[in-house]
C-alpha cells in the first residue's frame, strides 16, 4: 500500500507498536498521524484490541481506528527467533513502544538496557499500570484501575450518589497524549545531544490521569480541602451546569468571568441580579450556588433548546447545547472545519472517523488508511531488513512470524 508522506511532519521517524489494547497503540496512533511510520508488532494469534469493542461483519471498528496509518506484521516474541527479529527491527528504528511488565520484558531479554546497546539512539516508552518500580510496580494495570486510585473517580458524579467511572477510556486516552509529547520531547532532546543517545520513558497510567485532575494536592496540603462530587458544577465557577430546556434538551453555560455572568443575568432578563449582594462576584456566587441554578433553571425550563441559544448567542454568552453523537456528525461548524474524515478502508470500501488534530499551518496530519489485516506488511518490512521470501514463509510456518 503506497501512502502519501510527502508533507507530514514526522516522515522519517520509525516507531515499533509492540504494545497492545489501547494506551500504547494510541501513542503509535497520534505519531502516525503526522507521518511516523508505525510499524505495529503482534502475536501471530492476533492483538487483543481485534476482538475489543462493537464489530462489523466480524471485523472489529476499534481495531481500524487504532491501527489506523500502521504496518501491521506479526512476530512471537516469546520465542528466540521472533526475538532476533525483533531486535533487528529496533536497529533501524527510533521509538519502541511496550506495555509488556519488565519481568516479561527480562525474561525475553529485551529491556532497554539490551536494546539501547544495540542501538544508542533508541526511545523506548514503557506503559504500564503504576511505573517500573515502586511498591504496586509489579501490580498488573489498566485504565479503570487509575481512575480509581488517580482520584478522578472519587470526584466525579453527585453528592448523593457513590463515585463514578467513565463509560471511555479515559485514563488510556489521557496516557497517549502524555506518551505522545514525552516521545516527542525525547526525540527533540536527542537531535540537540552531541551524543545523539535515546532514553527510557516510564509511563504509568495512574500518573497521566493524576496530572489532569487540577490543583487538588496543593488545596490538601494548604487547606486540608478534600474535593467532593459536585455532579455538573465546579468548585471554580458558578454558574457552571447542565440545564434541561422545555423541549427535553439540554445545554451547557459556564459563567467563568464577570463580564460573561453578568450577559447571563441580561439574557434571562434579569439585570437586577448584577448588583444583588449574592451574586455580585464570584465568591458571593459560589456560596450561593443553588439559588443562582434555579433561577436560571426556571428561566431554560420555560424555553425550547433552540431558542434558549438564540437568546444566549445574541447576548454573547457563553452557551452551547449537549450532542449526541448524532448531532456532532451534522454539526455544520464540525463539518466545515474537517473534524470527521472519510478514510479508505479495506473491508468497508470507506468509514467515517475523527480526524487528525490539532491542526498544523502547513503540515497537518492524514489519516491514510484504517487499521489492516493480521502481517498485512511482513513481506514488506521483513525484506527491508534482508529477510528473503523463502525466510519469511519459514518463519510463518514455524510460528515466528
Amino acid at each position: 500500500m503506497k501512502e502519501d508522506m510527502e508533507h507530514l511532519p514526522l516522515k522519517g521517524l520509525r516507531v515499533i507498536d509492540a504494545s497492545t489494547i489501547l494506551a500504547g497503540p494510541m501513542i503509535a496512533t497520534y505519531l502516525g498521524d503526522f507521518g511516523a511510520e508505525v510499524i505495529k508488532v503482534e502475536h501471530p494469534n492476533g492483538d487483543p484490541l481485534r476482538q475489543a469493542g462493537r464489530q462489523k461483519d466480524g471485523k472489529s471498528l476499534e481495531w481500524k481506528l487504532v491501527s489506523r496509518n500502521k504496518k501491521p506484521v506479526t512476530l512471537n516474541l516469546g520465542k528466540p527467533e521472533g526475538r532476533d527479529l525483533f531486535v533487528k527491527l529496533v536497529k533501524v528504528s527510533d521509538v519502541v513502544i511496550t506495555n509488556f511488565r519488565p519481568p516479561t520484558l527480562k525474561k525475553w531479554d529485551l529491556t532497554y538496557d539490551v536494546l539501547s546497546k544495540e542501538n544508542p539512539g533508541l526511545i523506548m516508552v514503557m506503559v504500564s499500570g503504576f511505573g517500573i518500580d515502586g511498591p504496586y510496580s509489579d501490580r498488573p494495570g489498566f485504565g479503570t484501575l487509575a481512575e480509581a486510585m488517580s482520584g478522578y473517580a472519587d470526584i466525579n458524579g453527585y453528592p448523593d450518589r457513590g463515585p463514578l467511572l467513565p463509560n471511555f477510556a479515559l485514563a488510556d486516552q489521557a496516557t497517549a497524549l502524555l506518551g505522545a509529547f514525552a516521545t516527542m520531547v525525547a526525540i527533540h532532546e536527542r537531535e540537540r545531544s552531541p551524543d545523539k543517545k535515546g532514553q527510557f520513558i516510564d509511563l504509568p497510567i495512574y500518573e497521566a490521569l493524576m496530572a489532569m485532575l487540577g490543583n487538588q494536592v496543593m488545596e490538601y496540603d494548604q487547606l486540608g480541602i478534600i474535593p467532593q462530587r459536585m455532579g455538573n458544577r465546579t468548585q471554580w465557577t458558578v454558574p457552571r451546569n447542565l440545564y434541561r430546556t422545555s423541549d427535553g434538551k439540554w445545554v451547557a453555560i459556564s459563567g467563568s468571568s464577570q463580564t460573561i455572568v453578568e450577559r447571563i443575568f441580561k439574557a434571562i432578563g434579569r439585570e437586577d441580579l448584577i448588583d444583588d449582594l449574592r451574586f455580585k462576584d464570584n465568591q458571593a456566587r459560589l456560596k450561593n450556588a443553588d439559588e443562582l441554578d434555579q433561577i436560571i433553571a426556571d428561566w431554560m425550563s420555560r424555553r425550547t433548546q433552540e431558542e434558549v441559544l438564540d437568546r444566549f448567542l445574541s447576548y454573547e454568552c457563553a452557551i452551547a447545547p449537549v450532542y449526541n453523537i448524532a448531532d456532532i456528525c451534522k454539526d455544520p461548524h464540525f463539518n466545515y472545519r474537517g473534524n470527521i474524515v472519510e478514510v479508505p478502508d479495506a473491508d468497508f470500501g470507506k468509514v467515517k472517523m475523527l480526524n487528525a488534530a490539532p491542526k498544523l499551518s502547513r503540515t497537518p496530519g492524514k489519516i491514510r488508511h484504517t487499521g489492516l489485516e493480521k502481517g498485512a506488511f511482513n513481506q514488506s518490512v521483513y525484506k527491508e531488513i534482508g529477510l528473503t521470501e523463502q525466510e519469511i514463509e519459514q518463519l510463518r510456518k514455524e510460528g515466528i512470524i
